[in-house]
């Protein structure tokens, strides 16, 4: 008789077990992936700007849209983006600076320098480097205004933006009799908004004239400057950063400053869409300074000051513009343009909600 012990089947206990790491990185991914679209809001942009190309690109090869949803409709598209991603990157500067900042005249700056852009280029017979140079020094200036009175003076940003608001588009209007300025020289504008081709696309001119020119300048001043540091430092504790010896109001009043620079630069670009310079340029309608608001804070900047990026303010007019495209070609008609509205009132909401459930959350950043 053999003694010989046959050995027992493995049972499920016995197969090998996956590493404990392993098994913690696979019980961590879903809340490292949340995390990352709720802190990172490079990620969650990117994220919603694919759902929305997909979903639109999708309809359209469906028929179910009036036009083709294609890049060249969504290159097309982005002569809108120019003027609102330098609006935004000039309410970035002034949220960022914390203290309730924010410019609720920066479509009010448009309107005005457009026709002092317009007197200067189409009556005045200036050049056209030179009439620039005076948009940008002009919108400068008023948004000097607006920089003394806060940072000096000590008003609320809210308060003092609106008054200016409505000087400077009541001035826009009386300074020509309520009339647009459309001489030979500012029609002969509307070549320069015209579109180029980029690597077979039709990109507008003024995306490489003007909107990455001001964008890669303010994000070296955020980034890469002395006055960056200081400006996320006020914008993050002021009084702190008295005590570090950063000049506060000077600081301030900087960036109001230059977000009068670029919105001169906007009513360059504005009068050259329009081929008009137009005493409502920038207040028509909603205006520019609310969708400015907007992809501001849609694109992560904190409305209390310190937090902001250029990468995400421009990631935030991409989506608005090619969802508005979307919503035109889905909703053709007068009711195309009330659902981009309704559109834009979500996408605030949205950003306002996420915002504070970051805060709450994860602290924010």
């Amino acid at each position: 008789m053999s003694t010989a012990v046959t050995p027992a089947a493995p049972t499920r206990d016995d197969q090998p077990a996956k590493p404990a790491t392993e098994q913690s990185l696979l019980r961590r991914l879903p809340g490292t992936l949340l995390r990352a679209l709720l802190t990172q809001r490079i990620v969650l942009l990117l994220v919603l700007l694919l759902a929305v190309v997909v979903t639109f690109v999708a309809l359209s090869q469906r028929n179910y849209l009036s036009a083709a949803y294609d890049t060249s409709y969504m290159a097309t598209a982005l002569i809108s983006a120019v003027p609102l991603v330098m609006l935004g990157l000039a309410e970035l500067l002034v949220i960022t600076s914390g203290r309730g900042g924010i410019d609720l005249s920066v479509g009010a700056i448009v309107s005005l320098t457009s026709m002092v852009f317009g007197f200067a280029y189409g009556q005045w017979g200036w050049s056209l480097w030179l009439a620039i140079l005076l948009a940008a020094a002009f919108g400068g200036l008023l948004g000097a205004i607006n920089g003394y009175l806060i940072a000096f003076i000590g008003y609320p940003a809210l308060i003092t933006t609106l008054a200016t608001y409505y000087a400077f588009s009541s001035v826009a209007v009386v300074i020509n009799d309520q009339q647009p300025i459309s001489t030979a020289p500012i029609q002969k504008l509307y070549s320069t908004a015209a579109s180029v081709n980029v690597l077979g696309l039709p990109v507008p001119l003024g995306t490489l004239t003007f909107l990455i020119p001001t964008a890669v300048v303010v994000w070296l001043v955020l980034n890469r400057t002395t006055y960056g540091r200081r400006l996320y430092a006020i914008g993050t504790n002021d009084v702190a950063a008295q005590w570090a010896g950063i000049d506060v109001r000077r600081s301030r009043f900087t960036a109001y400053v230059m977000a009068g620079v670029v919105s001169g630069l906007v009513a360059v670009v504005t009068v050259a869409q329009f081929a008009s310079a137009r005493p409502d340029a920038g207040t028509a309608g909603n205006g520019m300074a609310l969708p400015a608001i907007t992809i501001a804070v849609l694109g992560g900047v904190a409305i209390t000051g310190g937090v902001g990026r250029v990468a995400g303010v421009v990631l935030a007019t991409l989506l608005l513009v090619w969802l508005n495209a979307g919503i035109l070609l889905a909703v053709p008609g007068n009711a195309g343009s009330q659902f981009q509205l309704f559109a834009l009132g979500a996408v605030l909401v949205f950003a306002a909600l996420l915002n504070g459930l970051t805060t709450r959350r994860y602290g924010g950043r």
